[in-house]
């Protein structure tokens, strides 16, 4: 009896330090189940019949913690995971994964993590960016600016009275004597009170879209905000893209959210132009509208009815990007489709 009590002891002496770390600084599981049952279908040249199916809208499962080391300086980490509820397949941690420092000074970190650009932009987005209303069907140029860029380093600084700003830089990892492909890229933002703003860049150095492509370059730069007024919130977003080789592309988004208990009113407009290769008169050209009513069951659960209409010129090809209306949206189509969506985080 003895010997047990011993042994026990000494268990609970090596088992006591490793409970307290862990209350001090804990690890968070964390996640979102998030999919819709869509009926879609295109119209035009090109169309595509009319199709139902139910989409994974960016489904995850993460872990986070940190640690105090001291003299106000954390380290943290975090390991996220896509999934798809409704089929299998997806990488591991191919979400937001990093670790880091942080202090009075700020953030760095380096991993896998959205650009600050996509960031800022997304904010304004009411609908998330791979819906069938979300930004990445006719802004963001199509999703090619709405990245998650892997081998990044990101400073991110404290909050100045509703001031902070973000910077990237993506290691050069492809490079080779022929091609050097990497992203850099910024945002500065203003959020306090009924109030966000923001101005943000990016650069892809030697690519075009994802292709390596040497002496190529991308330039993405945006500027919007919303504003809050009673149970409205107003936004908006505009857009300018250059690319070697292609016209000025320009886009615009605005959109309203008119929230009633809980209930929420959606009104989303983008619009995009040119784009296209030099010397060509006929340039892409494309707008969507999109409508939706959401009620909100508590702070992580909700459901949504939501109905969007792309109209695409011959040369336009908005709605293929991320999974929006994917294979749908052809050249010259003009995707449509109802969603109802539910969404839970835990």
């Amino acid at each position: 009896m003895n010997k047990k009590l011993i042994a026990l002891a000494l268990a609970g002496a090596f088992v006591a330090p490793v409970a307290m770390a862990q209350t001090a600084n804990p690890v968070t599981l964390y996640g979102r189940v998030h999919l819709t049952f869509d009926y879609v279908e295109s119209k035009g040249t090109g169309g595509v019949p009319a199709r139902t199916r139910i989409t994974d809208q960016a489904s995850l499962l993460g872990v986070r913690g940190s640690e105090d080391l001291g003299g106000g300086l954390k380290a943290f980490f975090q390991l996220e995971t896509a999934f798809a509820p409704d089929q299998t397949g997806g990488a591991f941690a191919g979400r937001n994964s990093a670790v880091g420092l942080q202090g009075g000074w700020g953030s760095l970190f380096m991993g896998r993590w959205d650009t600050p650009f996509k960031m800022a932009n997304g904010d304004v987005d009411p609908f998330g960016d791979v819906t069938i209303g979300g930004l990445t069907v006719a802004t963001s140029d199509i999703g090619n600016f709405d990245r998650r860029d892997n081998n990044v380093v990101q400073y991110w600084s404290p909050n100045w009275g509703g001031f902070a700003f973000k910077a990237m830089y993506q290691a050069e990892e492809g490079k080779t004597s022929a091609v050097n492909p990497y992203d850099w890229g910024g945002s500065l933002t203003f959020n306090r009170g009924p109030f966000y703003v923001f101005a943000a860049y990016e650069e892809h150095k030697g690519q075009i879209g994802t292709t390596a492509t040497a002496g190529a370059k991308e330039e993405g730069a945006a500027v919007g905000g919303t504003w809050a007024i009673g149970p409205v919130k107003i936004g908006g977003i505009w857009q300018e893209f250059k690319k070697t080789g292609r016209t000025k592309k320009e886009s615009l988004l605005a959109n309203v959210v008119w929230t009633l208990g809980n209930h929420s009113f959606i009104y989303q407009f983008e619009t995009s132009e040119k784009g296209g290769l030099n010397g060509i008169s006929a340039q892409p050209e494309c707008d969507m509208n999109a409508l939706s009513w959401r009620y909100t069951f508590s702070r992580r659960t909700m459901t949504y009815l939501l109905y969007s209409k792309v109209n695409n010129d011959n040369a336009s090809t908005c709605g293929s990007g991320g999974t929006a209306y994917g294979s749908v949206a052809t050249a010259g189509s003009d995707p449509q489709g109802f969603s109802w969506g539910i969404r839970h985080t835990f």
